[in-house]
Order: C-alpha cells, then structure tokens, then sequence
C-alpha cells in the first residue's frame, strides 16, 4: 500500500459507519492477504466483531494484533477502539434497516423476477458504497477545473468509453468544450495539444489500462489538469491524475461482470461532475441547455414544424 492510497483515504476524521463497508470494499484488493482477512471479517459480521477485543479479532482471523491495528487505520481509524465504535454504530444501522435476502450470485437458471431484484440490490448497493466513498473534496477540487476549462478531453475505452462519452454530451450541451475519445491513437494525439488551463479526464475501473493511462499521462505532461476516475485509487493511472475520484463496484459474478458493475459507480461519479460543473456556470450552461432543448424539439415532434 502506498502513501498516496493512505492519504486519499485517511481524513481528519474517522469514516462514519456507513461508509466502511464501502470503504472495505474499495481497499480490499490493495491490502495484505492478512489485512484482507481482517477487513472481511469486521465487514462481514460487524456486530460480531464489534464484542471482540483486539486480541480476539486476531485469533478470529488467524493474524495477529498488530495487524489489526493497521488495519483499523488503513481503514482511517486512529486504533482499534475506534474501529470496534464504527463497527457497533454499522450494526445498529444494519439492524434498523435490513436489506432484501439477494445476493450478486445470479444462477442460469433464476427466474427472471430475481434477476430484477437481485440487479437492483446490487446496483443500490454500489450506488451507497460510491457516494460514500467520495471524497466531496476532491470532487469539489475537479468541478472547479472543469468549470473554468478551455477544452475538456475524456479517455475511456470497452465500458469505461460509454460513461465518458455520456460526460461529454453532457459537457457540450451546456456550451463546454468536451470530447470523449475511444481511440487509443488518437487520444495520444489529442492529448499532445491540451496545457495548462484544459482538463483530461481518464475513466479506468481497473486503473491499470495502457490505452487510457497514456494519453492522461501525455496529458499531464503537457500541463493539463488530469482527473481519474477509477476503482482503484492505487493504480498506475492514479500517478498521472492530479484529481482522483474513486468508484466502487458490486462483487463479480460470471452472469455479471466487473464491466456493468463499475459502469453503474462511473455513471454517478460522471453525473456528480457534470451537476457540478453546470452549477458553477450556470449563468451561460442555462442558456446553453435550453438552446439544445429548442433546436432539437422538431426531433421530438416533427408535426408542429
């Protein structure tokens, strides 16, 4: 685990409860197998964990005390006693709202009835866990270079360049400049034009693709303000990006794969930046919106033209 994943996500504060099951979710694939085992544990039986000591996590888990303590902190708890708070407070959440009994585990031969519930619990699920796993900070901080941007560049590609061309539609019908690119070689080419005062977004779930990574990296170099939105806040894409905005999926499945998950986080992450960004200028995004709005209208209703 790096410094720079320790300080996107350890705050002044301890993360309130609801937001450490995302929390744990979105750390897990980074840490240790041993911190993996105690993050499983405290996420899977909150109440449970929560009566254990330090010690009896440990035993619990088959680690040892000083990993727990790490990763308490890891998690943005200054120790163990205030792990085991959090863990207390998610409990009683958990307890005074129950979620439906479906799991992400859709079988080939469910009933299509399940497959709706079983999609949308997981869908609200990653919603919750995105929104509480955002850091408004550095949203706030992208917002305000997008706002002011003279040109706004999007990378994206397979599932990742849908969400992005969805920002930049957006982007352009409040009279930004946006462009979403899906070819690797020409985002490269693109990028070589942006500097200082233009904004390069990469939308990467893994964080580790080549063909979005090198044009925000080209980007960056250029003098670019360089955003990522990604799943993990420790991939190699995250070095390039000056913003990193940070999305969490639902569990895999072979009936759903990390492609529609992730693209369900990408989608609020995107519309939070967009909403963002038509507040800030509101004054001519308004105009702009409804210009869009009356010269596609004919579209909508050819017979009144």
């Amino acid at each position: 685990m790096t410094s720079d994943v320790k300080e996107i996500f350890s705050g002044d504060s301890p993360p309130a409860p609801a937001a450490l099951a995302a929390k744990v979710r979105t750390l897990a694939p980074s840490m240790t197998r041993s911190m993996q085992l105690v993050a499983e544990a405290v996420a899977g039986d909150p109440a449970g964990c929560a009566a254990l000591t330090v010690t009896g996590l440990a035993e619990l888990t088959g680690t040892s005390e000083a990993t727990v303590v790490r990763t308490a902190r890891l998690l943005g708890y200054p120790g163990y006693r205030d792990l085991r708070l959090a863990l207390a407070g998610l409990a009683a959440h958990q307890e005074s709202g129950r979620a439906p009994a479906v799991t992400a585990d859709i079988a080939v031969d469910d009933p299509i009835a399940d497959v709706v519930a079983k999609l949308a619990y997981d869908e609200q699920q990653t919603l919750a866990d995105t929104a509480a796993g955002l850091d408004t900070v550095t949203l706030g901080a992208a917002v305000a270079a997008a706002s002011t941007a003279r040109r706004i560049d999007v990378y994206g590609v397979g599932a990742s360049s849908l969400v992005g061309q969805d920002l930049a539609q957006k982007l352009l019908r409040i009279g930004l400049i946006a462009h979403a690119h899906m070819d690797p070689h020409l985002a490269v080419t693109n990028a070589v034009q942006l500097r200082a005062g233009d904004v390069a977004i990469a939308i990467t779930h893994s964080g580790s693709t080549g063909d979005v990574i090198e044009p925000l990296r080209v980007a960056f170099d250029r003098g670019a303000t360089t955003i990522a939105i990604t799943g993990r806040p420790d991939g190699p894409v995250t070095q390039y990006a000056d913003h990193v905005l940070t999305t969490s999926t639902a569990r895999e499945s072979e009936l759903r794969p990390a492609a529609m998950s992730s693209r369900t986080s990408q989608l609020l992450v995107v519309d939070c930046l967009f909403i963002g960004v038509a507040q800030r200028t509101y004054e001519t995004a308004a105009p702009a919106l409804a210009a869009s709005y009356e010269a596609l209208a004919h579209r909508h209703n050819p017979r009144t033209r």
